[in-house]
């Protein structure tokens, strides 16, 4: 059986561009986008939670979030982990409904999220090479057990780098979209 495994590569090359993406749509844009508190943990019931399953949240307008908490009691703890989230944003607290008007970028501050945006792409780059270097070890394991042939073993060393600048170049392009959605105006 050869260790080499097209369909294995493919599947984590891919996760890792799935993972950038989720991390991308964690940053904030001029606009009000549901995503931007995804990372957020709550302290509640005595154990850390995602925001998104103690209060539903939507954007009702362009620049504003809404967090519809669920239980009462969990309002002020929902309201505190906002806060100390670091996203720059003020909550206002009406009832069970917590309001997050998303104020204008600075000039600054987009050139920190592309910055961002560009170390996430870069751990993506990394995973994907990593998944490289896992696959070119597969074929060497593979050429040594006498699986495949010395042909082979180049054939499907080109594919893998295929695979691999293909995904490169995916990241490039995702984070290049983000870069230009961040910059705008």
């Amino acid at each position: 059986m050869p260790a080499y495994n097209k369909d294995d590569i493919q599947r984590r090359m891919h996760g890792a561009v799935e993972a950038l993406k989720h991390d991308l749509g964690g940053l904030r844009t001029g606009r009000a986008s549901t995503a931007l508190l995804d990372p957020i943990q709550v302290e509640v019931y005595g154990a850390n939670m995602p925001l998104n399953q103690v209060a539903t949240v939507s954007a009702p307008e362009p620049r504003m979030l809404s967090v519809q908490v669920w239980d009462r009691s969990n309002v002020t703890p929902v309201e505190k982990a906002i806060r100390n989230a670091g996203l720059g944003i003020n909550p206002i607290t009406d009832g069970q409904n917590i309001r997050l008007p998303i104020p204008d970028l600075t000039e600054e501050r987009r050139k920190e999220l592309v910055k961002l945006a560009h170390q996430y792409a870069e751990k993506a780059k990394i995973a994907v090479r990593n998944v490289r270097r896992d696959g070119m070890d597969s074929l060497k394991t593979d050429e040594k057990k006498k699986e495949i042939s010395e042909d082979d073993h180049k054939r499907l060393d080109a594919e893998v780098q295929k695979l691999t600048d293909d995904a490169v170049k995916e990241i490039d392009q995702i984070v290049a979209a983000k870069e230009k959605e961040i910059l705008q105006k």
